[in-house]
Protein backbone atom coordinates (compact mmCIF):
# COMPACT_ATOMS: atom_id res chain seq x y z
CA UNK A 1 0.00 0.00 0.00
CA UNK A 2 1.30 3.44 -0.90
CA UNK A 3 2.12 5.75 1.99
CA UNK A 4 -0.02 8.88 1.97
CA UNK A 5 0.61 12.14 3.78
CA UNK A 6 -2.24 12.84 6.16
CA UNK A 7 -3.25 16.41 6.94
CA UNK A 8 -2.57 17.29 10.58
CA UNK A 9 -2.15 20.07 13.12
CA UNK A 10 0.28 19.93 16.04
CA UNK A 11 -0.30 21.77 19.33
CA UNK A 12 1.95 22.02 22.38
CA UNK A 13 5.08 20.20 23.49
CA UNK A 14 5.87 17.09 25.49
CA UNK A 15 4.67 13.50 25.32
CA UNK A 16 2.85 12.84 22.01
CA UNK A 17 -0.91 12.27 21.93
CA UNK A 18 -2.53 11.52 18.56
CA UNK A 19 -6.26 12.19 18.10
CA UNK A 20 -8.45 10.61 15.41
CA UNK A 21 -11.95 11.91 14.56
CA UNK A 22 -15.04 9.91 13.63
CA UNK A 23 -16.95 9.12 10.42
CA UNK A 24 -17.56 12.24 8.28
CA UNK A 25 -15.57 14.28 10.82
CA UNK A 26 -12.21 16.03 10.64
CA UNK A 27 -9.46 17.29 12.90
CA UNK A 28 -11.29 20.65 13.31
CA UNK A 29 -13.90 18.85 15.44
CA UNK A 30 -11.20 18.31 18.08
CA UNK A 31 -9.45 21.71 17.91
CA UNK A 32 -10.87 23.17 21.13
CA UNK A 33 -10.16 19.95 23.05
CA UNK A 34 -6.71 19.68 21.43
CA UNK A 35 -5.73 23.22 22.42
CA UNK A 36 -6.55 22.52 26.07
CA UNK A 37 -4.84 19.11 26.10
CA UNK A 38 -1.86 20.74 24.33
CA UNK A 39 -1.11 22.68 27.54
CA UNK A 40 0.21 19.45 29.08
CA UNK A 41 1.53 17.43 26.10
CA UNK A 42 2.13 17.51 22.34
CA UNK A 43 -1.13 16.91 20.49
CA UNK A 44 -1.38 15.74 16.88
CA UNK A 45 -4.85 16.30 15.41
CA UNK A 46 -5.12 14.16 12.27
CA UNK A 47 -7.51 14.03 9.30
CA UNK A 48 -7.92 10.35 8.43
CA UNK A 49 -7.80 9.45 4.73
CA UNK A 50 -10.80 10.53 2.65
CA UNK A 51 -11.77 13.04 5.38
CA UNK A 52 -10.99 16.71 5.95
CA UNK A 53 -7.96 17.86 4.00
CA UNK A 54 -6.29 14.44 3.75
CA UNK A 55 -5.95 12.75 0.34
CA UNK A 56 -8.88 11.01 -1.35
CA UNK A 57 -8.04 7.37 -2.07
CA UNK A 58 -9.66 4.30 -3.60
CA UNK A 59 -9.74 1.98 -0.56
CA UNK A 60 -10.84 2.15 3.06
CA UNK A 61 -10.89 -0.16 6.09
CA UNK A 62 -9.46 -0.42 9.59
CA UNK A 63 -6.26 -2.25 8.61
CA UNK A 64 -5.62 0.54 6.10
CA UNK A 65 -6.41 3.32 8.59
CA UNK A 66 -4.14 1.68 11.18
CA UNK A 67 -1.37 1.45 8.57
CA UNK A 68 -1.87 5.17 7.81
CA UNK A 69 -1.42 5.97 11.50
CA UNK A 70 1.69 3.79 11.66
CA UNK A 71 3.16 5.55 8.61
CA UNK A 72 2.29 8.96 10.09
CA UNK A 73 4.14 8.14 13.31
CA UNK A 74 7.17 6.93 11.36
CA UNK A 75 7.12 10.06 9.14
CA UNK A 76 6.98 12.31 12.21
CA UNK A 77 9.53 10.29 14.22
CA UNK A 78 7.07 9.30 16.94
CA UNK A 79 8.25 5.85 18.10
CA UNK A 80 5.47 5.53 20.69
CA UNK A 81 2.50 7.63 21.76
CA UNK A 82 -0.86 7.90 23.48
CA UNK A 83 -3.85 7.55 21.17
CA UNK A 84 -7.37 8.99 21.34
CA UNK A 85 -10.04 7.90 18.88
CA UNK A 86 -13.69 8.88 18.62
CA UNK A 87 -16.27 6.60 16.98
CA UNK A 88 -14.73 5.39 13.68
CA UNK A 89 -11.42 6.84 14.88
CA UNK A 90 -11.80 4.72 18.02
CA UNK A 91 -11.99 1.59 15.89
CA UNK A 92 -8.86 2.73 14.03
CA UNK A 93 -7.08 3.07 17.38
CA UNK A 94 -8.31 -0.36 18.53
CA UNK A 95 -6.97 -1.99 15.37
CA UNK A 96 -3.70 -0.06 15.65
CA UNK A 97 -3.12 -1.36 19.20
CA UNK A 98 -3.58 -4.91 17.87
CA UNK A 99 -1.24 -4.49 14.89
CA UNK A 100 1.43 -2.19 16.37
CA UNK A 101 1.40 -2.75 20.17
CA UNK A 102 4.99 -1.57 20.55
CA UNK A 103 3.99 1.92 19.36
CA UNK A 104 1.20 2.44 21.94
CA UNK A 105 1.60 3.84 25.43
CA UNK A 106 -2.09 4.13 26.34
CA UNK A 107 -5.29 4.47 24.33
CA UNK A 108 -8.55 6.31 24.90
CA UNK A 109 -11.63 5.12 22.99
CA UNK A 110 -14.50 7.62 22.93
CA UNK A 111 -18.05 6.30 22.54
CA UNK A 112 -17.55 3.22 20.39
CA UNK A 113 -17.26 -0.53 21.05
CA UNK A 114 -15.33 -3.05 18.92
CA UNK A 115 -18.60 -4.71 17.87
CA UNK A 116 -20.44 -4.45 14.54
CA UNK A 117 -23.18 -1.82 14.32
CA UNK A 118 -26.38 -1.71 12.31
CA UNK A 119 -26.63 0.75 9.44
CA UNK A 120 -27.63 3.97 11.23
CA UNK A 121 -26.38 6.63 8.80
CA UNK A 122 -28.89 6.09 5.98
CA UNK A 123 -30.62 9.46 6.49
CA UNK A 124 -27.29 11.27 6.72
CA UNK A 125 -25.85 9.68 3.58
CA UNK A 126 -29.11 10.23 1.69
CA UNK A 127 -29.08 13.88 2.79
CA UNK A 128 -25.48 14.38 1.66
CA UNK A 129 -26.17 12.75 -1.70
CA UNK A 130 -29.23 14.97 -2.18
CA UNK A 131 -26.93 18.00 -2.47
CA UNK A 132 -24.96 18.94 -5.57
CA UNK A 133 -22.31 21.19 -3.97
CA UNK A 134 -21.09 22.96 -7.17
CA UNK A 135 -24.61 24.31 -7.75
CA UNK A 136 -25.14 25.67 -4.23
CA UNK A 137 -24.90 29.43 -3.75
CA UNK A 138 -24.56 29.57 0.05
CA UNK A 139 -24.58 27.50 3.25
CA UNK A 140 -28.20 28.42 3.97
CA UNK A 141 -29.24 26.62 0.81
CA UNK A 142 -27.27 23.54 1.90
CA UNK A 143 -28.86 23.67 5.36
CA UNK A 144 -32.35 23.81 3.83
CA UNK A 145 -31.58 20.78 1.65
CA UNK A 146 -30.16 18.78 4.58
CA UNK A 147 -33.14 19.81 6.72
CA UNK A 148 -35.46 17.72 4.54
CA UNK A 149 -33.70 14.62 5.92
CA UNK A 150 -32.17 15.75 9.25
CA UNK A 151 -34.13 17.74 11.84
CA UNK A 152 -31.20 18.10 14.28
CA UNK A 153 -29.53 21.49 13.69
CA UNK A 154 -26.30 20.36 15.42
CA UNK A 155 -25.93 17.34 13.11
CA UNK A 156 -26.51 19.57 10.07
CA UNK A 157 -23.83 22.01 11.26
CA UNK A 158 -21.41 19.11 11.82
CA UNK A 159 -22.03 17.85 8.28
CA UNK A 160 -21.74 21.29 6.71
CA UNK A 161 -18.20 21.62 8.06
CA UNK A 162 -17.44 19.29 5.13
CA UNK A 163 -18.46 21.95 2.59
CA UNK A 164 -15.55 23.84 1.08
CA UNK A 165 -16.06 26.85 -1.21
CA UNK A 166 -14.83 26.55 -4.81
CA UNK A 167 -12.83 29.50 -6.17
CA UNK A 168 -14.94 29.43 -9.35
CA UNK A 169 -18.19 29.44 -7.36
CA UNK A 170 -20.29 26.87 -5.57
CA UNK A 171 -18.94 24.34 -3.11
CA UNK A 172 -17.33 20.89 -2.95
CA UNK A 173 -17.23 18.17 -0.31
CA UNK A 174 -14.00 17.84 1.67
CA UNK A 175 -14.64 14.15 2.36
CA UNK A 176 -14.63 11.45 -0.32
CA UNK A 177 -18.39 10.90 -0.16
CA UNK A 178 -18.57 8.32 -2.97
CA UNK A 179 -15.92 6.05 -1.44
CA UNK A 180 -17.21 6.41 2.13
CA UNK A 181 -20.71 5.47 0.96
CA UNK A 182 -19.34 2.49 -0.96
CA UNK A 183 -17.28 1.33 2.06
CA UNK A 184 -19.92 2.05 4.69
CA UNK A 185 -20.45 -1.66 5.50
CA UNK A 186 -16.72 -1.94 6.22
CA UNK A 187 -16.86 1.07 8.55
CA UNK A 188 -19.63 -0.40 10.74
CA UNK A 189 -18.13 -3.89 10.93
CA UNK A 190 -16.52 -5.30 14.09
CA UNK A 191 -12.85 -4.87 14.91
CA UNK A 192 -10.70 -8.01 14.79
CA UNK A 193 -10.87 -10.15 17.96
CA UNK A 194 -7.07 -10.34 18.39
CA UNK A 195 -6.15 -9.53 22.01
CA UNK A 196 -4.61 -6.14 22.74
CA UNK A 197 -2.79 -5.67 26.04
CA UNK A 198 -2.60 -1.86 25.74
CA UNK A 199 -3.91 0.02 28.79
CA UNK A 200 -7.18 1.37 27.38
CA UNK A 201 -10.11 3.39 28.70
CA UNK A 202 -13.52 3.32 27.01
CA UNK A 203 -15.35 6.59 27.67
CA UNK A 204 -19.01 6.85 26.67
CA UNK A 205 -21.72 9.49 26.82
CA UNK A 206 -24.62 8.53 29.10
CA UNK A 207 -27.16 9.69 26.48
CA UNK A 208 -25.50 7.68 23.69
CA UNK A 209 -26.31 4.05 22.91
CA UNK A 210 -23.00 3.22 21.19
CA UNK A 211 -21.58 1.44 24.26
CA UNK A 212 -24.01 -0.62 26.34
CA UNK A 213 -23.24 -2.10 29.80
CA UNK A 214 -23.65 -5.53 28.13
CA UNK A 215 -20.69 -4.72 25.81
CA UNK A 216 -18.17 -4.57 28.66
CA UNK A 217 -17.53 -8.32 29.00
CA UNK A 218 -16.98 -8.59 25.22
CA UNK A 219 -14.61 -5.60 25.26
CA UNK A 220 -12.59 -7.15 28.11
CA UNK A 221 -12.09 -10.33 26.09
CA UNK A 222 -10.26 -8.32 23.42
CA UNK A 223 -8.87 -5.56 25.67
CA UNK A 224 -8.18 -7.26 29.04
CA UNK A 225 -6.56 -4.08 30.42
CA UNK A 226 -9.60 -1.92 29.66
CA UNK A 227 -11.40 0.32 32.10
CA UNK A 228 -14.69 2.18 31.60
CA UNK A 229 -16.06 5.63 32.35
CA UNK A 230 -19.41 7.27 31.58
CA UNK A 231 -19.84 11.03 31.20
CA UNK A 232 -23.29 12.20 32.30
CA UNK A 233 -25.43 14.45 30.09
CA UNK A 234 -23.30 13.71 27.01
CA UNK A 235 -24.37 12.05 23.78
CA UNK A 236 -22.15 10.59 21.08
CA UNK A 237 -20.13 13.80 20.54
CA UNK A 238 -18.70 13.75 24.05
CA UNK A 239 -15.82 16.10 23.19
CA UNK A 240 -18.21 18.77 21.88
CA UNK A 241 -20.86 18.42 24.59
CA UNK A 242 -18.76 17.80 27.71
CA UNK A 243 -15.23 18.64 26.57
CA UNK A 244 -13.89 19.76 29.96
CA UNK A 245 -15.10 16.61 31.73
CA UNK A 246 -13.60 14.46 28.98
CA UNK A 247 -10.35 16.42 29.22
CA UNK A 248 -10.10 15.88 32.98
CA UNK A 249 -10.65 12.14 32.59
CA UNK A 250 -8.14 11.85 29.72
CA UNK A 251 -5.45 13.74 31.64
CA UNK A 252 -6.06 11.60 34.72
CA UNK A 253 -5.82 8.39 32.67
CA UNK A 254 -2.74 9.39 30.66
CA UNK A 255 -0.85 10.51 33.74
Amino acid sequence: MNTIELNYKVIGEGEPVLILHGFLGMLDNWKTFGRKLGETCQVYLIDQRDHGKSPHTDDFGYDILAQDLHDFMVQHQIPKGNLIGHSMGGKTVMRFTQLYPEMVTKSVIVDIAPKAYNNHHTDILDALHSIDPPTISDRGEADDALGKYISDWGVRQFLMKNLSRNKEGGFKWKMNLELLTEKYDTIIQAVDTETSEAPTIFINGAKSNYIQPSDESEILEVFPNASFHTIEDAGHWVHAEKGDELLDKVIEFLS
